[in-house]
């Protein structure tokens, strides 16, 4: 059984997670907000942050894209594509 989730409630997820290991509350990080930007953001915390994503979801990121992402947008897009392509 498949269930589908829609972008807006991925970043919405995302978001949280993020906010979540980094400490902070979700109404500051936007989707286009860089992730280095964020206080008290650093590699572990983004590491971890895509752990519980990974764990959420039921997916896992390649270690390219992750080291890749630069916003909150950028692993929720990630994460999109994942999802659709497991259908």
């Amino acid at each position: 059984m498949s269930q589908t989730h829609t972008k807006d409630e991925i970043i919405s997820t995302v978001t949280e997670l993020v906010a979540a290991e980094f400490g902070r509350p979700a109404a500051e990080l936007t989707p286009d907000r860089d992730l280095t930007s964020v206080e008290g953001a650093d590699s572990v915390k983004v590491l971890r942050s895509v752990a519980r994503i990974e764990r959420t979801y039921d997916i896992e990121l390649e270690d390219d894209q992750v080291f890749g992402f630069k916003t909150i947008g950028d692993v929720a897009d990630a994460v999109a594509v994942l999802i659709a392509e497991r259908g």
